[in-house]
């Protein structure tokens, strides 16, 4: 059985920071394309950072030189650091994994970023 599990949601003030972690199992993790999406309250769900098989990444404009990506393929992790975090920020975020041979996709239950002060 896939699962996908995020943690290190929370609340945090206007730039702040936090880390977020997804921890896979019941997949070959180093098969997969790791990525990070959010949803805000009425609207969409969209990609946030995506980090490849062989480390490349993609980052949304939104979130470029404030969010870092990585992955622990020895763990089965990828990470999602945020710094200088915005009211905008907001979303729940969601991992996702994604095997483009076999176009296999998973998604985690997804964990609550709040940025208020």
């Amino acid at each position: 059985q896939v699962q996908l599990v995020e943690s290190g949601g929370g609340l945090v003030q206007p730039g702040g920071s936090l880390r977020l972690s997804c921890a896979a199992s019941g997949i070959i993790f180093r098969l997969y394309a790791m990525g990070w999406y959010r949803q805000a309250p009425g609207k969409q769900r969209e990609l946030v950072a995506v980090i490849t098989r062989t480390d490349s990444t993609n980052y949304a404009e939104a979130v470029k030189g404030r969010f870092t990506i990585s992955r622990d393929n020895a763990e089965k992790t990828v990470y999602l650091h945020m710094n200088s975090l915005k009211p905008e920020d907001t979303a729940v975020y969601y991992c996702n994994a994604y095997n483009a041979v076999t176009a296999r996709d998973y998604w985690g239950q997804g964990t609550q970023v709040t940025v208020s002060s």
